[in-house]
């Protein structure tokens, strides 16, 4: 009877594996997320210095990332190769416009999930720090969704829930 049982649950095992393409674009689509997720993130912290009046030096990014100093220059000589980023001598950093364009597009991205935890009933913190790391991760039809939910009312259907 217990070798009937592991055949049983091996085969049912079997049924949930996805097709090998199906599977696969899984992987492969976090693998472009997880590259993206860098320069993303600095791109929009350049543009959020420069939106506020501040300047956005080296040292500054490297204090509010949580990095070295040879670490923000590494990656600001990528955004430059990449064409996101201009850097003058002894003025800092800039975006160009294909660098605001991917800001703007990323800080979207992290308002809709962002709201969409909070409407969740997501504490404003976690929900700030939940949001930084999947605005890289969730797909645009998930995002739409989520946009979606909100303009629905999910914040005010959710209150209406019972406490869990």
């Amino acid at each position: 009877m217990e070798q009937v049982r592991g055949v049983e649950r091996k085969k049912s095992r079997q049924k949930a594996l996805l097709d090998m393409a199906t599977h696969s674009e899984g992987f492969r689509a976090n693998r472009a997320a997880r590259q993206k997720v860098l320069v993303e993130d600095y791109v929009e912290l350049i543009s959020d210095l420069l939106s506020e009046g501040q300047e956005a030096r080296q040292v500054d990014i490297a204090g509010r990332l949580g990095v070295s100093q040879p670490t923000v220059a590494k990656m600001l000589a990528r955004l430059s190769a990449e064409g996101l980023v201009t850097q003058k001598p002894y003025r800092g950093v800039f975006l160009t416009d294909a660098g605001q364009a991917m800001a703007n597009k990323a800080r979207h991205r992290h308002g809709i999930v962002e709201a969409f935890l909070l409407a969740l009933g997501i504490s404003e913190e976690n929900a700030r720090i939940d949001a930084e790391g999947i605005e890289h991760y969730v797909g645009e039809e998930t995002l739409t969704v989520f946009e979606k939910a909100l303009n629905k009312g999910l914040a005010n259907f959710m209150k209406t829930l019972p406490e869990t």
